[in-house]
């Protein structure tokens, strides 16, 4: 047994079809997930940290996503262009992200060159330099994005949604913060949320490709070995309780459409009704064969667009349902929403009905794990949620069981009375809920 092999505290493979799924904790706490999958020659990277919008204390919203932007721009010791030229001359791809539950550095080359690209990942993570002006460049485009935002209905509808459903809570604020908190962030609160969060013991490596696990383990381990996270534990989440209160929003615009939105508090991606939920929104909003664009669109020509979503939350979700219509239909769309989602609760579907969705759902999940990049990122996403690498299997199989009268159930559960946001012209914004 190699000296690296006996730093892994923890080691669990399992095979879950194809390919081979390994799962190691190394011995200064980072989690290691390995795919081994031979198919290409590439090699795609996901390191998830466990900070994201729901860490940021509320008058600093924002400040993950201007994290993720500054990040590359800078370390100790490499300058921007230095770390872009590093990235392009070997054809990779490198890029950092932030979510409401995590946060997240992506980086994809061919084998070969995958250890200097995970070297200068490392790099990134470990002794980011946060250049001044890089800062206030980031944030100027950030106040921009927010700014042009606030002139999308969509986003409007979706902002006043958001904020009725989570009040203080972090889910209730865009991922780009506000004007008011992103104008007030500085280098030294990038700084500091950086020493608290980024730390071994608080992340997720997710390697996929042509590698075996040992492969992995040394690779992680000679970038990332001797790194520590000291003896201060890491801050305790504490977070407002989401207490629904179904309310209607509308903000009056001047615009060519109404926009017409439905929100239900729904459970969490660790809940029981979960894997449910997601089917009753496949059925609902996913594609041009859902339920919502063939009723209100294709047959009453109510909607330019109609949709669901249902976001995956380590805490309370929404199911969102909406409609772009015309003004003078403002009325008939916000009835037309509402009877579709609460007819699942009057009347079962049939088996021909579920068995379409859970086809269209499981295809379209099995065709996010094509890629050595999309498996890399699906099974460290797992991890960083807490779910682990077998809630691969556990989903499709939870949604292969769903009958008839359990999605009825669950429907009753969750589809009652709705929290509502319009965004219109004024004189068409007057409607009953």
């Amino acid at each position: 047994m190699t000296k690296d092999s006996q730093r892994m505290t923890q080691s669990v493979t399992r095979s879950l079809a194809n390919p081979t799924i390994h799962r190691s904790v190394l011995d200064n706490g980072i989690v290691l997930i390995t795919v081994e999958n031979p198919a290409a020659d590439i090699i795609a990277g996901r390191i998830f940290a466990r900070v994201g919008g729901r860490w940021e204390p509320r008058e600093q919203a924002g400040l993950s996503h201007l994290l993720s932007t500054v990040l590359t721009k800078g370390t100790d010791r490499l300058s921007s262009l230095e770390i872009a030229e590093r990235v392009e001359s070997v054809g990779a791809s490198l890029g950092a992200d932030a979510a409401a539950d995590y946060f997240l550095l992506s980086l994809k080359t061919v084998s070969a060159d995958f250890p200097e690209m995970l070297q200068l990942a490392g790099e990134l993570l470990r002794r980011p330099s946060f250049p001044e002006a890089e800062v206030e460049l980031e944030r100027r485009l950030a106040l921009q994005d927010i700014r042009s935002q606030q002139e999308q209905p969509f986003t409007i509808a979706f902002d006043q949604l958001r904020q009725a459903m989570y009040q203080n809570h972090p889910y209730g604020f865009s991922s780009l913060g506000t004007e008011a908190t992103v104008s007030g962030l500085s280098r030294a609160d990038l700084q500091q949320y950086h020493q608290t969060y980024f730390r071994p013991d608080n992340l997720v490596i997710s390697l996929a490709g042509r590698l075996t696990p040992q492969d992995a383990v040394d690779l992680v381990n000679q970038v990332f070995g001797d790194w520590q996270s000291g003896t201060t534990p890491l801050p305790t989440l504490s977070l407002p309780q989401i207490t629904p209160e179904p309310i209607s929003c509308a903000t009056p615009q001047d615009t060519q459409q109404s926009i017409v939105m439905l929100g239900y508090v729904a459970p969490s991606v660790q809940e029981t009704d979960y894997a449910c939920l997601k089917l009753l929104n496949t059925y609902l909003g996913n594609g041009l064969s859902s339920r919502l664009f063939v009723e209100l669109r294709e047959k009453r020509g109510l909607a330019y667009d109609v949709s669901a979503f249902y976001p995956t939350r380590l805490e309370t979700s929404q199911f969102v349902v909406y409609m772009g219509t015309a003004p003078e239909n403002t009325a008939i769309a916000y009835e037309g929403l509402r009877t579709e989602v609460e007819r699942l609760c009057t009347t079962q579907l049939s088996d021909r009905e579920l068995q379409a969705a859970k086809n269209k759902l499981l295809g379209q999940y099995a065709l996010g794990k094509q890629t050595n990049a999309q498996l890399a990122q699906v099974f460290g996403w797992y991890e960083i949620l807490g779910l682990g690498i077998e809630f691969d299997t556990e989903f499709q199989e939870k949604v292969t069981s769903v009958t008839p009268e359990f999605a009825k159930q669950v429907a009753c559960r969750y589809f009652t009375e709705p929290y509502v946001s319009l965004v219109g012209p004024a004189e068409k914004l007057n409607i009953k809920t």
